[in-house]
């Protein structure tokens, strides 16, 4: 059960700790090993990162700018600024560099996490001057300027440090160019997301026992609304695939219960389901086009689904899914009904963004919660 009472997500990560500390909430595939994290283990290193950007200058208001690709690293960073009364401020890591160019210029960015040394030299090259500037990827580098993520997690937590964030402010931020070049903005607030997982966990009846795998990109409030702050308060098991490119090998491994997707992710399952299916015409294929709009008979579909329809979820990586989530765009009508034919028919769920034209992207600007005129 998650606790009604928690306004914020550090809280809730802290209640989380408090009531399942032992259980396994996080795991990271690396090297081709899943690595675990308990809700306790989080606690401490989210409480290490908050000390050591305490230490750096960051406070209340202040955002920490995130470019990286979905890791362990960047979550949990995301919630040791959120601890400290900030913002966790995320661009596209798979946005032209121009853009990410443009608007690590136009943040004039304090507190910088970047995943490694690509994302470190893009940094630079916005002339930008972060009074902490550390990188996510282990293997290092070799930069007296910048600072490794596990040396400050690895920080010795301060226990006393109070939570200082507050419901109604941001909790991310999300920028981006539009068309014309003009800077964007859109904060979703601790509140709204909480409230918006609330719902979630009680009309999808989610447990601790999900599985569920973060293959999207931290920067969009999808990930934000659906995952993220559903984690938190049900308390169920968070899975990082080893990377993008790993990430079908990983899910099929994984086989998680609860899947997040948009209209791309899904659209590209659905065309790697195409390539796996025999030839139109083929005997195969027409025992699969029947298998796939059979619905009538116990004996024909239990035919269908275990001689093919449960090997194609396997492939996919959706044996045991029971909670697909689509936000965004619709699924053309052939792939949604393709997907309700295997038994995961992707359930919408609303993305709105609100995206706003700033003049300028500066941190204090993120501070300023939902609905309050932001100064000239």
């Amino acid at each position: 059960m998650h606790e009604e009472s928690a306004s914020n997500l550090p809280a809730s990560l802290l209640a989380r700790a408090r009531q399942r500390g032992g259980d396994v909430a996080l795991r990271h595939k690396r090297l081709g090993l899943w690595q675990e994290r308990t809700w306790e283990q989080l606690l401490a290193e989210v409480q290490g990162l908050a000390s050591g950007m305490r230490e750096a200058g960051f406070v209340v208001g202040d955002s920490l700018v995130i470019l990286s690709r979905p890791r362990p690293e960047a979550l949990l960073a995301s919630l040791a600024a959120q601890w400290l009364g900030g913002t966790a401020a995320l661009l596209d890591p798979l946005a032209p560099a121009e853009e990410q160019l443009t608007l690590l210029r136009e943040l004039e960015a304090g507190f910088v996490l970047a995943e490694g040394q690509e994302e470190v030299e893009r940094v630079r090259q916005a002339d930008s001057l972060p009074r902490l500037l550390f990188y996510a990827d282990g293997r290092g580098l070799a930069d007296a300027g910048v600072q490794s993520y596990a040396r400050l997690a690895a920080q010795q937590p301060d226990s006393a440090l109070s939570i200082l964030a507050q419901g109604e402010r941001p909790a991310f931020s999300f920028h981006r160019l539009d068309g014309e070049g003009q800077a964007q903005q859109q904060c979703l607030s601790h509140i709204e997301l909480l409230g918006e997982a609330h719902g979630l966990i009680e009309q999808e009846r989610l447990t601790a026992a999900e599985e569920a795998l973060a293959a999207r990109t931290f920067a969009a409030s999808g990930q934000a609304r659906y995952l993220l702050a559903p984690w938190l308060l049900a308390g169920f098991r968070l899975n990082f695939p080893e990377s993008l490119a790993t990430r079908d090998n990983d899910r099929r491994e994984l086989g998680p219960t609860l899947v997040l997707g948009t209209h791309e992710s899904y659209g590209r399952l659905y065309a790697l389901a195409q390539q796996r299916l025999p030839l139109p015409g083929s005997l195969l294929r027409r025992w699969l086009d029947w298998a796939l709009t059979a619905r009538e008979g116990v004996l024909r579909y239990s035919f269908g689904y275990w001689l093919l329809l449960r090997p194609l979820r396997d492939v996919l990586g959706l044996s045991r899914t029971r909670v697909p989530l689509l936000v965004g765009e619709a699924l053309p009508s052939e792939a949604q009904a393709f997907f309700a034919a295997l038994g995961v028919a992707p359930r919408a769920w609303p993305e709105t963004p609100r995206w706003q034209a700033t003049r300028t992207l500066r941190p204090s600007i993120a501070a300023w919660p939902q609905g309050h005129e932001q100064p000239a």
